[in-house]
């Protein structure tokens, strides 16, 4: 049977999604050895959405196949009871063996964090990106509706990035803020390799008045990374929320609402 994970994890500890050789902590490995141990024979996982080192999430969706017959409660119990705690299981469900949680979603939902501030904070460090100068909402707004639409984003994704095509199709892009934390709040049909960081990087130099708000269409205009300015850092970024139509419901975890 295939089986589907929600699961919300704490990216500081690890150097990302992707199980990589011996000794490299990754939170597909650690989650394969505690999904192995308690279905005591070796899984191999598939997640919606890989994230880099330091980024977190609060609902990644991954499945697996298995003949193992458990109840779902031992999914998450026994493999919670196996994991560390910066990885959390937060609910499994059997579904059809035409799900698949990469090519199966429909969409991704991500949200950078900002503590926009003059002095950092120690105890949001790594959850949060600090950036010391004052940033308009108004201004990075008016940039991301620029980024709106199906187009090309070959300037605002990684060098190294393996994607066969550039276009992606951002639905939502919205800059708000509560008083020292700023959010940027970005929906897509899926993402390139450091997509959203790029956008962050190029959203915070307009909100700091270093570049005007068309600045972000120019970047996107040359479809070339070396014009697009710096990347982001990775501690604010949070995979929110994966969307799959309704011929394939999951659990909503109803904690997002609780973080930031």
């Amino acid at each position: 049977m295939r089986i589907a994970l929600g699961v919300e994890y704490d990216g500081r500890p690890f150097r990302g999604w992707q199980q990589q050789e011996e000794g490299v902590p990754t939170v597909q490995g650690v989650l394969q050895r505690a999904l192995s141990r308690v279905a005591d024979a070796p899984l191999e996982l598939v997640c919606a959405g890989r994230t880099d080192a330091g980024v977190h999430a609060l609902e990644q969706v991954v499945h697996f196949d298995t003949v193992v017959q458990r109840p779902e409660r031992a999914w998450v119990r026994g493999t919670n009871a196996n994991l560390p705690p910066s990885v959390t299981v937060l609910w499994s469900r059997p579904v059809a063996d035409d799900f698949h949680a990469r090519f199966t979603a429909l969409g991704r939902r991500y949200r950078y964090v900002i503590l926009n501030r003059p002095v950092r904070s120690s105890l949001a460090a790594g959850r949060v990106t600090w950036e010391y100068r004052p940033l308009d909402v108004a201004r990075m707004a008016e940039a991301g509706r620029h980024l709106l639409g199906e187009q090309d984003f070959t300037s605002y994704r990684a060098a190294g990035c393996q994607s066969n095509t550039p276009f992606r199709n951002v639905t939502r892009l919205d800059v708000s803020r509560s008083r020292d934390l700023l959010f940027i709040d970005i929906e897509a049909n899926a993402f390139l390799h450091h997509m959203v960081r790029n956008i962050a990087g190029v959203l915070m130099d307009i909100g700091a008045g270093k570049r005007e708000p068309d600045w972000a269409r120019e970047v996107l205009e040359a479809r070339d990374r070396t014009v697009g300015g710096i990347t982001a850092k990775p501690d604010g970024l949070y995979l929110m929320r994966v969307d799959y139509p309704p011929t394939h419901p999951l659990p909503q975890n109803t904690a997002t609402r609780l973080v930031w």
